[in-house]
């Protein structure tokens, strides 16, 4: 059985202490040379930033949130002992851990960290699927000779890396495939590097919950349950032409994945598909100007998130929640693709004029899709005089906030009161 130290990747020869350094954090499983598929996961992304960087948070229980009637973008691994999880009502969690921190999601500074990582992640091999902005998958597949070590060592000393670089952790899930590699990723958090082999996955499984399974949500938990099916384990026992006959192609899925295979390859560069930011309101609004008030700095948002990704959208979409809890979506097109808080702005107030007609909301978002490279944005209008000096005025207050922070410039409709 082969391991090694992950502070000085020094060869060990037992899951004890690391002979060479002293350091209890050894790897030891005995497929850890041949595998080379991983998931990484940055461990509670948002609220670490935010504790790196003001330190006098250190110790206390943080939620990256905000509002009364908004939810926990993230929250530490103190707040969670409390029972706060992402997602959560504010004032479920308020109610949790009413001591609590809580301070607004930075999504532009978020940005900027993720593709830190990420840019590290890339210089130990292409094959980096990104699934969200704190998380991958990583194929090292072939990388040994350049490296000059296992892709275990690799990810390691990786992971070392972003902790000096960054002053943020990840948990690394080392497997034979994307499915193990991502539940690996879950069994040592924070800070962690779990291996899954192949050898061992089936029976690992065979207890866990059906729901267990990614993709399974709690309708499909409750019809399996229904059918008999209680445990990934009464899955995998089933021959899988029942379970292809029963559930169609997601009972090939279930079969397959319910023993531990998955032929899944990383893919890298997956575009995405769409970018957007919403806020829900503190009270009901109904009136054009306290609505609109609301959208601006929103487009600052997904401007700022979609400069930092070197991306442009096509389409603005509008999204509105009414205090009934119905959801309007309403979407226009764009001349050219923009990445301009302006320009995104102008398309949202539009839309929004259109559904100020009464109704009570709760909430209010607004995003592009449509997306492309930054290259393709914002060409170049030599009769649009206006339009050239207002790009070139948001540059200029992007290079501003870049070099002194986001609150040395607010701008427009953000210096207006209530």
């Amino acid at each position: 059985m082969a391991g090694f130290c992950r502070d000085c990747l020094a060869d060990a020869e037992a899951p004890a202490r690391c002979a060479a350094c002293g350091s209890p954090r050894v790897v030891f499983h005995e497929e850890v040379t041949r595998l080379a598929i991983a998931h990484v996961d940055c461990d509670a992304f948002y609220a670490t930033i935010e504790k790196r960087d003001d330190p006098k948070l250190a110790d206390q229980p943080l939620i990256v949130g905000g509002g009364k009637r908004g939810v926990v973008a993230a929250c530490c691994y103190i707040a969670r002992t409390y029972g706060v999880r992402s997602a959560m009502p504010m004032f479920t969690a308020r109610r949790l851990c009413p001591h609590a921190v809580v301070v607004p999601p930075d999504m532009e500074k978020y940005v900027k960290v993720g593709r830190e990582v990420r840019r590290l992640m890339l210089e130990l091999t292409p094959q980096v699927e990104p699934l969200s902005i704190d998380e991958a998958f990583m194929d090292l597949t072939g990388t040994e000779r350049l490296h000059r070590m296992m892709p275990a060592k690799a990810l390691a000393q990786f992971a070392t890396r972003v902790e000096k670089a960054l002053a943020i952790t990840v948990s690394i899930g080392l497997s034979v495939n994307k499915f193990l590699a991502k539940i690996a990723s879950d069994l040592d958090k924070p800070r962690g590097f779990a291996v899954l082999g192949g050898a061992e996955a089936r029976a690992f499984l065979a207890g866990k919950p059906v729901g267990f399974i990614w993709g399974v949500g709690k309708a499909s938990e409750a019809r399996l349950k229904r059918d008999g099916f209680f445990t990934v384990g009464d899955l995998a026992a089933a021959p899988e032409r029942d379970l292809a006959r029963r559930y169609g192609v997601e009972g090939l899925r279930l079969s397959r994945l319910s023993r531990g295979i998955d032929e899944r390859k990383v893919t890298p560069e997956r575009e995405a598909k769409s970018v957007s930011a919403e806020t829900t309101f503190d009270r009901d609004l109904s009136a054009f100007r306290p609505l609109e008030r609301r959208l601006w700095p929103l487009a600052e948002k997904v401007s700022a998130r979609l400069k930092a990704s070197g991306l442009a959208g096509g389409t603005v979409t509008l999204k509105l929640k009414s205090d009934e809890f119905k959801i309007r979506t309403r979407a226009r097109g764009l001349s050219d693709p923009s990445q301009l808080a302006e320009k995104i702005f102008a398309a949202g107030r539009e839309l929004l004029a259109r559904e100020t007609d009464g109704t009570r909301y709760r909430l209010i978002g607004i995003g592009v899709s449509d997306i492309v490279e930054a290259d393709k944005a914002d060409p170049g209008d030599l009769l649009d005089l206006a339009g050239r000096r207002k790009a070139l005025a948001e540059r200029a207050v992007d290079r501003v906030r870049e070099k002194f922070g986001r609150a040395a410039v607010v701008r427009g409709l953000a210096l207006e009161e209530e």
